[in-house]
């Protein structure tokens, strides 16, 4: 029996009609969402892949490392979906030289707002008189995830008051034209209630099912994408599948994207949920393992540097504060190190010239005044997957 997911209702805009497709509630019903032995096993998976990566987590002596790391990650890979062009280099030197010089680049603007976004969200969903998970909240990221950037004229912060489309110059040619937005209001409680209603599916499964549901309702003029996206972490720490972002899941529908879409477009056309609760799960427990071994990747050469600044005769306290930092600064700049440490500019630059010494800094802007300097054994590391597709 082919499962229905919705409807499409004939809608007229600027004179020409077009079908919009309208999403029934979740969860899945008639038939029921199936869980076969392959999805269960799968399912096994990407939960086990979730526990070892908050042990890795909580095994570490700096969780803050790989907070700032891997929320970058998925920033950089999240934004590069929807065709940003800048990555997680060009994000990491945007920040070092900030108070340097003034930057105008969009591209990295719109990244630092995803970090930010995120970063109120899950604030307001700790705090104790803070926003819960809801639309309300969602509404809010949306606001600071727009903000100043190319989509600023488009209602950031607000559900959408007309039609949008994907693909195609108008909504007749489009590939998929979400629902209209009076029917918004329905579908977005619908969709809030089923956050928090009770439910007999694992929360992994329920987190892939509303990230569909998101996508499909598409709330928003511009962004759906990034906070349909950012929604999964939230609801992973809500659920308290992870109690930290350490999951970088947009890695793998970047590197699947062709697929992630047409399973999306295949809840709608098909009524496969269980084809896309496949794909969902199974980029959960290959990411959870990557970010496991890249965990201990980092640890292991952090540890190594740190003993072979220690084993030298020239090592200085201010040189070891230096390096302490670089895990969450692993760009520097010259007066950035000055601030950093609170020191003067002769003993930041003797900081920095034993590190680049050791080999663990290496100066990268190729310019004789504003130099930066990266750790660059662990930003090659970290960069992987972030990089933009050669054109």
């Amino acid at each position: 029996m082919k499962r229905i997911t919705g409807k499409y209702e004939r809608v007229t805009a600027a004179g020409e009609g077009f079908s919009a497709f309208i999403p029934h509630p979740l969860p899945p019903s008639k038939p029921k969402l199936h869980l076969d032995k392959a999805i269960l096993d799968t399912l096994q998976k990407a939960e086990q892949g979730l526990a070892r990566l908050e042990l890795a987590g909580e095994m570490v002596p700096s969780l803050n490392w790989f907070i700032y790391a891997f929320v970058r990650k998925e920033a950089v890979t999240s934004s590069q979906i929807e065709g940003t062009q800048a990555t997680l280099i060009d994000l990491i030197n945007f920040e070092a030289e900030e108070n340097i010089t003034k930057k105008d680049d969009a591209d990295v603007e719109e990244i630092c707002n995803y970090l930010d976004a995120l970063k109120y969200a899950r604030a307001e969903v700790r705090r104790k008189n803070g926003l819960p998970l809801s639309m309300r909240l969602l509404n809010e990221t949306h606001h600071r995830l727009m903000k100043g950037v190319r989509g600023k004229t488009k209602q950031p912060g607000e559900i959408r008051r007309s039609q949008n489309w994907i693909g195609g110059a108008r909504p007749g040619t489009a590939i998929f034209v979400p629902p209209p937005s009076n029917r918004l209001i329905e579908l977005l409680g619908n969709f809030e209630k089923y956050i928090h209603a009770e439910d007999d599916l694992p929360p992994l499964i329920r987190a892939g099912l509303l990230h569909v549901q998101f996508e499909t309702i598409h709330p928003y003029l511009d962004g759906n994408g990034r906070i349909g996206r950012l929604l999964i972490a939230l609801l992973l720490e809500h659920w308290n599948l992870l109690s930290e972002p350490l999951l970088y899941l947009s890695l793998y529908f970047k590197r699947h994207r062709d697929e992630y879409y047409r399973k999306l477009a295949s809840v709608r056309t098909e009524g496969d949920w269980e084809g896309w609760n496949a794909f969902f799960l199974n980029g959960v427990a290959t990411i959870s393992e990557e970010a496991v071994s890249l965990a201990r990747h980092l640890f292991a050469m952090v540890t190594k540097d740190r003993e072979r600044l220690m084993g030298t005769s020239e090592a200085t306290v201010v040189s070891l504060r230096l390096f302490e930092l670089l895990p969450l600064h692993p760009i520097v700049t010259m007066p950035g190190v000055v601030k950093l440490l609170e020191t003067t500019k002769p003993t930041a630059i003797k900081a920095i010239t034993l590190l680049e010494k050791l080999g663990i800094l290496s100066e990268s802007s190729g310019r004789k005044r504003d130099r930066t300097f990266c750790y660059s054994g662990y930003l090659e590391k970290l960069r992987v997957g972030t990089e933009l597709a050669a054109s």
